[in-house]
């Protein structure tokens, strides 16, 4: 019995050493089996890329575009990859809060916290250098009124003698920027933020799409060169589309748009990467190249036609109508404005939306972006003065456009006499633009300037939003907060006298006394 039990656990014994041993046999040949497999791999990879290398060697030393290349194949390369990485690491790792262009972080990050609606407080002490020559300082009251004592800005109205003129509510706004430069999500974030702030929406030169009209916010409708939703099969202004137009309620203002900040004597460019289907339906153009308007009116020669134009759109809507523009010469204004008091007041634009040489653009010349059109600073206190000179300023209100984001922006022109200011790049910081720089390209990562579906779906217009509507009412507040303590109850109470400008020896001069107020000249 003992015998035969020990025989059976000596078989047992014998059979698990010889099963452990298959077991074993087996995950050596396995993992043999995957460790040749995967060097195999790994030897066809290194020959896949020594012979892309050597392809690449022979296209770089055959061609006779780029010298670097040719003289230096396949390292050569690395030079433009760098290039192109060194946007992006300027952006997020060398540059300062306050140095870099056109936005710096310290404006982007203000926008961002804005929209979010989170704390915008800051700690221990100011980043920006007072001692530039041009900065702007605001000079703060001994006595400034308590918060109770401040007051709403009242809603100003534009065009009171037109049949229906426009009251309106925001003094900060949504400047133009059309459907094709920007996507479907974006005009839809811009549309509904804007209908819960209270505050205009301007179309841009692309005409209106259902995703401007979807929220039923106010609507300002620019008319451009292409003349794109108002134009006959000639490509000339249509009566019959400018009634239908102003027969949708919600458009308020019609812009007639001569010239843009960025690209001053150019018309809009829409590459063709960026027009599907539905935005040359709208446009009326072809879908399959690039879409540029006229570099002006063709309609527009003269001083007497802009009034001719203005009078034409104005009688035919009902509604106000005034013109953007970048300015050149000053001396224009004069011969302008007399033009308006030789027919009378009656036939002045209702508004002016000036706009800076240093505006923004989905697509320009660099030629134009860098050097062309004079910078809001110069050119804003320069309107203002020759509306007073010729005793226009009550009747033509001034809308202030180009690079102003902030509420210091907004304060400063305020002060100079603006009574609204208008922006786009700051509305597209506030949906998430990370200024990539790739407007033109159909590429944008945050989905704001693109008509890729896969890039649009990164851009939530609900919470977008949501967004657009915190940056408006953080902006007011912080406004209101400037004019709080210069010592004026509202913002537009706020004047030349309220703020200073730095200049060359680090001392400050009132914008008063550095630019005083123009009185009507005699008739």
């Amino acid at each position: 019995m003992r015998d035969g039990f020990g025989v059976r656990l000596s078989l047992l014994f014998m059979a698990d050493k010889w099963g452990s041993a298959m077991i074993s046999n087996g995950f050596k040949q396995q993992t043999t089996l995957m460790l040749d497999i995967f060097s195999s791999l790994f030897v066809f990879a290194v020959g896949l890329a020594l012979l892309a290398v050597v392809v690449i060697y022979i296209i770089d030393v055959t061609q006779k575009t780029h010298a670097i290349r040719r003289n230096y194949p396949v390292i050569g390369r690395f030079r433009y990859f760098f290039e192109h990485l060194g946007e992006f690491f300027r952006q997020y790792f060398f540059a300062m809060d306050r140095e870099e262009m056109p936005f710096n972080r310290a404006q982007r990050s203000w926008v961002y916290r804005a929209a979010k609606n989170i704390d915008n407080t800051v700690a221990f002490g100011s980043t920006r250098d007072l001692r530039p020559p041009g900065t702007i300082l605001f000079a703060n009251c001994p006595f400034p009124g308590l918060d109770r004592d401040s007051v709403a800005t009242p809603a100003l109205t534009i065009g009171p003698d037109c049949l229906y003129p426009y009251t309106a509510k925001s003094l900060f706004n949504i400047s133009g920027m059309s459907y094709g430069a920007i996507s479907k999500p974006a005009v839809q974030a811009l549309s509904y933020g804007a209908l819960k702030v209270n505050c205009w929406l301007n179309t841009g030169e692309g005409a209106i799409s259902p995703y401007h009209l979807e929220s039923g916010c106010d609507l300002v409708f620019q008319i451009g060169t292409a003349k794109y939703g108002v134009r006959d099969s000639e490509g000339d202004l249509s009566d019959k589309k400018l009634r239908e137009v102003s027969a949708i309620e919600q458009v308020r203002m019609f812009e007639i748009k001569l010239s843009q900040g960025a690209k001053p004597g150019k018309g809009g460019i829409l590459p063709a990467a960026k027009i599907t289907p539905e935005i040359a339906a709208i446009r009326g153009i072809p879908q399959d190249q690039d879409s540029l308007s006229p570099n002006r009116h063709e309609d527009i020669n003269s001083d007497g036609e802009l009034l001719d134009m203005i009078d034409r759109v104005r009688r035919v809507t009902g509604k106000p109508v005034g013109f953007k523009m970048v300015l050149g010469h000053v001396k224009w204004l004069d011969r302008f404005f007399a033009e308006i008091v030789a027919r009378g007041p009656a036939s002045a634009p209702d508004f002016i939306t000036l706009d800076s040489a240093d505006g923004g653009t989905g697509a320009a010349p660099m030629s134009l972006i860098d050097y062309m059109g004079l910078s809001i600073k110069e050119s804003l206190p320069a309107l203002v003065d020759k509306l007073n000179e010729y005793g226009l300023r009550d009747r033509v209100k001034v809308i202030v456009s180009g690079k102003l984001v902030t509420p210091a922006d907004l304060a400063w022109a305020l002060c100079m006499g603006a009574d609204f200011m208008t922006s786009a790049r700051g509305f597209m910081f506030s949906m998430g633009c990370v200024q990539a720089l790739q407007c033109n390209k159909n590429t944008c990562p945050t989905g704001i300037a693109t008509h890729n579906p896969k890039l649009q779906r990164g851009l939530v217009s609900e919470l977008k939003s949501e967004r657009v509507k915190h940056y408006v009412e953080n902006m007011l507040h912080e406004v209101g907060m400037i004019a709080h303590s210069c010592g004026v109850k509202e913002p537009r109470q706020l004047r030349r006298t309220h703020a200073r400008m730095v200049m060359e020896d680090s001392r400050s001069i009132a914008l008063d006394a550095l630019y005083p107020d123009v009185v009507k000249r005699d008739e």
